[in-house]
């Protein structure tokens, strides 16, 4: 598809189902396989497809940037970066307060400044470890010394892209300023890309030293339901707004889309003891259609289309929540089809 480049992030209930789904999906023409971090690592499923794959970029979709030390993090992507053959791309997302303190007995910080830290250190890791030079940078969340150390192996790159996931105005110009891309929730409109994250992005970017809007890779993830069905596709996709819509973090991104009273018809089954898996019937249409590509094939073609002129590139996955998993792999097949007329691999 002119001006897109065309993602997947493979799924499977056991990781040797992901990595054939990831290398069925390469062979149809997908450019970066993606890995998120939740149910599985994203960093181990990174290193499995990185082993089972041979052209694709290998990415993570995101990566916990907090959870891990920067250094712990910065070997992972350089093994899995080595392992892919230089094929790999460091995705790095906060996650939130709860999850970081809650479940992972992690520092939040302030998330902007110690993302900064999190990214410089990162990277000073790369440059530095095989010369056995002192490693030393100050920082309010991060600071890091490292003596006596030094990396007997080689580090195949020490420029491994970086992209940041980001949804509010400061951490979006963060990515701009400081990143190689900038990934989105798996919700994201071209009407929400173009009005409040690309001005964002341009005004990090502005603060950047010789770097302009081409150099950052704007990445949209889109969960992607494909069905003749339209009632099939629709329920399949409602689960995943609805794990969304019930963080009202998210208040102004469902306000922007004027499904503000939709989100909290969500909040409130939620509040009232459903599971964060189980508001796919709280979900409205309007939402499914607004913030997911939803529908037959033709018609998710389409809004895959929509994205030309403001994203780089479409990371499309399965919906997940709430679903057995016969109706995710489903819906992946379908995706994989998908993908072969978009890149032209099925002609």
């Amino acid at each position: 598809m002119t001006g897109l480049h065309i993602g997947f992030q493979p799924w499977g209930e056991t990781l040797e189902e992901l990595v054939d789904a990831g290398r069925r999906a390469e062979e149809a023409g997908a450019e970066v396989l993606w890995t998120a971090e939740l149910h599985r690592s994203a960093t181990v499923t990174a290193a499995a497809l990185a082993a089972g794959t041979t052209r694709a970029r290998i990415g993570t979709a995101i990566a916990l940037a907090f959870t891990r030390s920067p250094m712990i993090t910065a070997l992972e992507a350089v093994d899995v970066d080595e392992l892919s053959g230089g094929r790999f791309v460091l995705g790095l997302g906060s996650g939130v307060k709860r999850l970081n303190e809650d479940w992972h007995n992690a520092r939040f910080g302030t998330p902007v400044p110690h993302l900064r830290e999190t990214i410089r250190n990162i990277r000073l890791f790369w440059e530095t470890c095989t010369t056995g030079a002192e490693i030393r940078a100050d920082g309010e969340f991060e600071p890091m010394r490292i003596r006596g150390y030094q990396r007997p192996f080689p580090v195949p790159r020490t420029d491994i892209p970086v992209y940041l996931a980001a949804m509010g105005p400061y951490a979006t110009r963060l990515a701009g300023e400081i990143a190689d891309g900038w990934i989105s929730l798996e919700i994201c409109s071209p009407a929400y890309l173009a009005q409040r994250i690309l001005p964002e992005l341009e005004i990090g970017i502005a603060r950047a030293e010789q770097k302009n809007r081409a150099d950052v890779d704007v990445v949209v993830s889109a969960c992607c339901s494909i069905s003749a069905d339209r009632s099939v596709a629709y329920r399949r996709s409602a689960g995943l707004v609805g794990f969304y819509a019930s963080v009202k973090t998210y208040a102004d991104f469902f306000a922007f889309h004027g499904l503000a009273d939709d989100q909290q018809a969500v909040i409130d089954t939620f509040r009232a003891g459903a599971s964060s898996d189980d508001l796919a019937d709280a979900v409205s249409g309007p939402m499914v259609d607004a913030l997911t590509l939803t529908g037959t094939r033709d018609q998710v073609a389409a809004r895959v289309a929509a994205y030309a002129g403001v994203a780089d590139s479409v990371k499309l996955s399965p919906p997940t929540h709430g679903l057995p998993a016969a109706e995710t792999r489903a819906a992946q097949e379908e995706i994989i089809g998908l993908i072969g007329d978009l890149t032209g691999a099925r002609a």
